[in-house]
């Protein structure tokens, strides 16, 4: 947006500045002394931490409104207003007065000056201790990352990756869908031949802007809509490959895509789909493969009595939160029972009746008619991602959702919400939990978002580059997102959802 306080706020220059010493990334809040989500006031350089460590930042700028606060009306306040501040890891500016992003930059070009210096700071930083940590790995026998945990250091193979200004989205789902590295690797090691190329999350955050358009520019985006997309498109290339189609046209197809707001793979949902009409959904794909189930959609007159049928392909289900636990916002409240994944996984499947603004076309009366709808599933995928939809659109503005939703980490059983339950395994219907994201804050359009993902036993929390190690008592607590179940492929304990 652009904030009309810059000029007020940002005094700031690089050349009269107190910085602190060393990678702006990794700068500490001069009250916490915290390295998490560093923030630069560009009134007074110092240094504070985001609202989702300790909130410093925020309450610099609170303090400093005080005595402005006590000023009459009529005063003319030229005092500056530490409204407007800078994120040391993205350079990415926000407005407190605004509660907002910024875009704009004041006559001088302030901004602009700030945020190439911390880009130069970070980057010769950067270089020193590439130089010194390449000297440690050829001195160390382990090529792992090291991280304190309760005081004893240990070894772990997990990366962040670097927030780009507004990024988390792209992040959170990039790091859960990296837990499920595992399957995606047995597919393509018989897919693909030849050198593997490496890639930053810049590359690819380009990527992203080039194929799909909704996705440009550094405002916050919908993680859900970004992992849609992310799958379509790739379903599509892949489909390319097979099909001897041309990468431009399928960079063509990508944009029409994007323009219009529709995914080439049905994204199933309680009370609408998306979909591009009449295009077949063409060969399977690795996409397919593993997220990709069928959906059997149930359709009855209630007047002649005429049921339709129809097979729906699905790469994720979107669940309702039951209304009646929509003010439940914690696990411990007393307010009546806690919602479960179950309760949602019900509300989804459960025959419903079709309101008078989805009337279904009767081809034996003739006409739009009264109807019953009801979901079974004709088949599981191997990695079933559930989508818990906590945003709602109302007359004016899209509210979230804010109750907590129980889920198993382990054991979940789909078997009864299957159409042919008695033609499955014992096994192929329990699922395993492998990744989590997490919305922070109270909007689709703001807030911040994260992952809980797990390897070889153990668990770790995902927020942008910081990673850290953390246990399933807290996992549990997290209020899903979206969450990622593995097919159980070999037996175990017998604890179910």
């Amino acid at each position: 947006m652009e904030c009309p306080h810059l000029s007020s706020s940002v005094c700031i220059t690089p050349d009269s500045a107190k910085f602190p010493n060393g990678s702006p990334s990794s700068w500490c809040c001069s009250v916490c002394r915290s390295n998490k989500s560093p923030w630069v006031c560009l009134t007074c350089s110092s240094v504070h931490c985001g609202r989702y460590v300790n909130g410093h930042a925020k309450k610099h700028y609170e303090d400093a409104q005080v005595p402005l606060a006590n000023h009459k009306k009529s005063e003319k306040q030229d005092k500056p207003q530490h409204t407007v501040c800078m994120d040391c890891s993205s350079y990415s500016t926000y407005c407190y007065r605004c509660d907002d992003f910024v875009v704009n930059d004041t006559k001088l070009g302030l901004v602009q000056k700030v945020r190439e210096h911390l880009q130069n700071l970070e980057n010769s930083t950067f270089t020193a201790d590439r130089h010194r940590k390449r000297k440690l790995l050829e001195n160390s026998s382990l090529n792992t990352k090291l991280l304190k945990v309760n005081g004893s250091t240990t070894g772990i193979c997990a990366t962040g990756l670097r927030n780009l200004g507004n990024t988390c989205f792209m992040n959170a789902i990039l790091q859960s869908l990296r837990s499920l590295v595992e399957e995606f690797r047995k597919t393509l090691c018989a897919l693909w031949q030849g050198s593997q190329t490496a890639f930053s999350p810049e590359s690819l955050f380009y990527v992203v802007w080039k194929i799909m358009p909704n996705f440009r520019g550094y405002q916050q985006q919908d993680a859900h809509e970004f992992m849609r997309y992310l799958l379509d498109h790739l379903h599509l290339e892949l489909q390319g490959g097979f099909n001897g189609v041309s990468r431009s046209a399928i960079l063509q197809e990508n944009s029409a895509l994007s323009g219009s707001n529709k995914c080439c793979m049905k994204g199933i949902y309680k009370t609408n789909s998306l979909e591009t009409e009449g295009k077949e959904n063409g060969a399977s794909t690795v996409v397919t493969a593993i997220f990709g189930g069928i959906l059997q959609n149930e359709v009855n007159c209630l007047i002649c009595g005429t049921e339709s049928r129809k097979f729906d392909p699905f790469l994720d289900l979107s669940l309702d939160i039951p209304s009646q636990f929509r003010n439940k916002r914690s696990k411990n409240q007393e307010n009546g029972p806690v919602c479960s994944l179950r309760d949602c996984l019900r509300s989804f499947t459960d025959l419903e009746e079709l309101d008078e603004t989805e009337l279904y076309m009767c081809h034996k009366c003739k006409k739009k008619q009264k109807s019953t709808k009801k979901f079974w599933i004709q088949k599981l995928p191997k990695v079933l991602c559930l989508h818990l939809k906590r945003f709602h659109w109302t007359a004016y503005l899209r509210n979230k959702v804010d109750t907590y939703v129980e889920f198993p980490l382990r054991g979940l059983d789909m078997k009864c919400y299957l159409l042919e339950p008695e033609n499955s395994g014992p096994e192929s219907c329990l699922y395993d939990l492998a990744a989590v994201v997490v919305h922070h804050g109270s909007g689709v359009g703001s807030g911040h978002y994260t992952a809980y993902a797990t390897h070889e036993g153990r668990w770790f929390h995902f927020n942008d580059s910081t990673v850290t190690l953390t246990d399933e008592d807290t996992v549990v607590k997290a209020k899903a997102y979206i969450l990622f179940y593995v097919e159980r492929q070999a037996k175990a304990g017998s604890d179910k959802l």
